[in-house]
């Protein structure tokens, strides 16, 4: 897919502008609202490019989209990312189909996760979303409770089904300093490294999109997450 490759490109530069390996950052495809057929069409060419996995926002989206990739793919569908919010009620469906939660907030989802997991005999890899940009309309943990956070998760930890990985965050939309709240997030990330509970990592830090992401990779961006850079504009349907 000519878009992907070029958003790839782009990103490998930036990496080297920055004195970082372009093996460093994943670029992960945002694919909601794309409709299901164009994506089982267009994965076979996304995976020969290196593509992994795709993202999506809601999971009512990802359950239905996750049943096709399946049928048509078997253990070679994308690998699939949920990176919006959750209630708790859909925690469930979230353990059916994804392998990685990028959006995790509170304790009440981790808990509904936790049950779901275990019940299912299984775990899955999680990012905690910081607010760092302090937007109220804005998911994600302040970034003063993130250590607290923190300290719950691990094999002897509330949520042992639960694999933290890093930090997530969606920065200001048009924000002249974007560069700042990425920066913080990193930083905050460090500040954390040397009291982690056992079996805990904060390698990944999730942050940049379509119109920010070079500036993350320069401040330590380790998944970028692009949707209309390379499926074009969305198409929300009633």
């Amino acid at each position: 897919m000519e878009n992907y490759r070029k958003v790839r490109s782009e990103i490998d530069d930036a990496c080297r502008r920055a004195g970082r390996q372009p093996s460093e950052v994943r670029l992960l495809p945002v694919s909601k609202t794309v409709p299901v057929d164009a994506l089982v069409e267009s994965w076979p060419e996304l995976a020969a490019a290196g593509c992994a996995g795709l993202a999506e926002n809601r999971v009512q989206e990802a359950v239905a989209k996750a049943e096709v990739f399946r049928e048509a793919f078997g253990e070679k569908a994308p690998h699939m990312a949920i990176i919006g919010p959750l209630q708790t009620n859909k925690a469930g469906h979230l353990v059916s189909c994804a392998d990685e939660f990028q959006a995790l907030d509170r304790p009440k989802v981790a808990g509904a996760l936790q049950r779901h997991l275990a019940d299912s005999e299984r775990t899955l890899d999680v990012l905690i979303q910081v607010n760092v940009s302090r937007e109220p309309q804005k998911s994600g943990l302040a970034p003063s409770h993130a250590a607290e956070f923190v300290r719950m998760f691990g094999p002897d930890g509330e949520y042992p089904n639960l694999r933290l990985r890093g930090f997530m965050t969606i920065a200001a939309q048009n924000d002249p300093n974007v560069r700042e709240t990425f920066a913080e997030l990193r930083d905050l990330r460090d500040s954390l490294l040397g009291d982690l509970p056992e079996g805990v990592s904060l390698d990944e830090l999730s942050m940049g999109m379509s119109g920010d992401y070079r500036e993350a990779i320069a401040e330590g961006a380790t998944t970028v997450r692009v949707g209309r850079a390379i499926f074009g504009e969305r198409s929300y349907k009633k």
